[in-house]
């Protein structure tokens, strides 16, 4: 006796067409959210005294991301379940605070970073003082997306993400190993291409994040929720 057929919209095509229409709404949204600020750097230009207000510019990017992971993580597997675009916009709303609480520092941080690096020939300091700069600034960017995730899906209180955020920083390698490949990407990305390159591929790159931070997200929600 044959199989019985898949129904219409579960089949492997039908999925990839899910996905594919996920990632590009997902990827609508963004643009929508960050638009904006997007316009406001590209006004400012490439001068390093701009740095502060093209950190102004980047305060969206934090709820914009918690939401697109977010919808990613909910996202539905068939064509006949797929609402991308209510799954971001939830996820904006319920996030965007919880967001905004790890983003606003951290953004802070690697804006004084930023800012201390492209006037390091002013301070004096020997080469390697640059070189722990970025080192600390790579890491503070690995610990913001263990926030990331935590906090796009669990409702932690602040220093609680934090923390956690930090431990995952060293207890889980898989999930700090594939952040911190998907830190290299959006870098090669924005210094060989464009800003343009690097927000069209914010979408896969998240769900890149997503899959390899499976670990972190079970041993979450195994150990540190009721």
């Amino acid at each position: 006796m044959s199989a019985p057929a898949a129904e219409f919209g579960q089949g492997p095509l039908s999925r990839a067409a899910a996905l594919i229409h996920t990632l590009l709404t997902v990827e609508a949204m963004l643009l929508a959210t960050l638009g904006p600020g997007l316009v406001g750097l590209l006004f400012l230009g490439a001068d390093p005294a701009n740095l502060p207000l093209a950190a102004v510019c980047l305060v969206p990017v934090g709820p914009a991301l918690s939401a697109a992971v977010y919808a990613l993580h909910h996202r539905g597997r068939e064509l006949s379940g797929l609402r991308p675009a209510r799954a971001y916009v939830h996820g904006l709303r319920l996030n965007h605070r919880a967001a905004l609480r790890f983003w606003l520092p951290l953004l802070a941080w690697l804006t004084v970073i930023a800012f201390s690096l492209t006037h390091f020939a002013a301070t004096g300091l020997p080469g390697w003082w640059a070189a722990l700069l970025a080192l600390v600034g790579f890491g503070a960017l690995l610990w913001g997306a263990h926030a990331l995730v935590l906090t796009s899906l669990f409702a932690f209180r602040a220093v609680d993400t934090a923390r956690l955020a930090g431990y995952f920083l060293l207890r889980s390698g898989r999930a700090t190993l594939g952040a911190a490949a998907v830190l290299v990407v959006v870098g090669a990305a924005t210094l060989w291409g464009t800003e343009a390159l690097t927000a069209l591929l914010t979408p896969p790159l998240l769900l890149s994040l997503l899959h390899t931070a499976r670990p972190l997200i079970a041993e979450t929600e195994e150990e540190f929720t009721v």
